[in-house]
């Protein structure tokens, strides 16, 4: 059994590193901290370390991640969470380990691990870790709770998202019920600058919509320098176009120095196609890509605008 056999190699080793993706999300970072936790918890004769180093502001009330020298890697466990690629895998002194686990959630088209353990159903990686040790045998603490907790709740849109399912609202539950203060964590998540909504409100005002509903805008470096925002602050804006009657597939274009990320969201309808053919991947209804001209950007839109009229002819009754 797969979770037995991750359980062998975390008692095996002393050292464990933990590493995630680069330009990590609410899930990356409480999935690396909140395993992190549950290791120290339960192994605290090991060194457990959590690496990355680029949270993004916003995250930063979550937690801290460790510093380490190269030879901590010497014979060395790592686990690699919330990651489908190996291309994406955050500091690559992940490659100096003796073996490497990939704990993951998403479309599982790169096995880099010699143990993968990928579990499409989950909503969000934390998920799988809760899933994980959720056994009776390990001792889960209210601070390994808090760091789950944040990842299941930015990666599931506060449990709005497709693929949110009983399981994940009783796993979910579980950490709950270790006290953790959800009143501190949604003020440090949605409470914002002035800017931020200043910014909300230039975005209502200028989304666009193609020939059959795709809702569309780009987010130049221009708009983020007049607005003061992060790249980070910028690119959340995709979620302001999720409820427009008609429009199944929303996407936001964000201007970075030497490409553009591109965030695509869609309800019913398969995205995560348009996405691979932009070398992207994710979710069934939530992906990211990169292209590198602005002149690819009509070419995304046309893309999605063929598959949502495809979809709209197929289920013509529903509109």
């Amino acid at each position: 059994m797969i979770k037995n056999d991750i359980l062998d190699k975390i008692r095996e080793y002393n050292n464990i590193i933990i590493h995630r993706h680069v330009r990590p999300d609410g899930d990356a970072v409480g999935s690396s901290l909140g395993l992190r936790q549950i290791l120290r918890d339960n192994f605290p004769e090991k060194n457990i370390y959590s690496v990355g180093g680029d949270i993004p502001e916003y995250l930063r009330f979550v937690g801290k991640e460790d510093i380490i020298s190269d030879d901590v890697y010497k014979d060395a466990l790592v686990i690699v969470v919330d990651t489908a690629t190996k291309a994406r895998i955050c500091d690559n002194r992940y490659e100096l380990a003796k073996e490497i686990i990939k704990i993951d959630h998403h479309d599982p088209v790169d096995s880099y691990g010699g143990i993968n353990h990928v579990l499409e159903h989950f909503a969000s990686c934390s998920l799988v870790i809760m899933d994980l040790f959720n056994d009776g045998k390990f001792y889960i603490s209210k601070e390994a709770a808090r760091y789950l907790y944040i990842a299941v709740i930015t990666d599931t849109g506060r449990f709005r998202y497709s693929g949110v399912n009983a399981e994940a609202l009783k796993l979910s539950s579980i950490m709950l019920e270790k006290g953790i203060d959800t009143e501190d964590i949604f003020a440090n998540l949605y409470t914002k600058e002035l800017k931020s909504y200043q910014l909300q409100a230039y975005v209502y005002k200028h989304i666009k919509l193609s020939e059959n509903g795709v809702a569309y805008m780009f987010m130049t470096k221009k708009i983020m320098k007049k607005f003061n925002v992060s790249i980070e602050d910028a690119s959340n804006m995709v979620n302001l176009m999720d409820g427009i009657r008609g429009s199944m597939i929303w996407v936001l274009f964000i201007e970075h120095p030497k490409e553009i990320r591109v965030r695509l969201r869609s309800r019913h309808v398969k995205i995560i196609d348009v996405a691979k053919m932009y070398n992207g991947g994710g979710h069934d209804n939530a992906s990211g890509a990169t292209i590198y001209n602005k002149k690819q950007i009509k070419n995304v839109i046309e893309d999605c605008d063929k598959l949502l009229k495809a979809y709209k002819t197929e289920n013509e009754d529903k509109f």
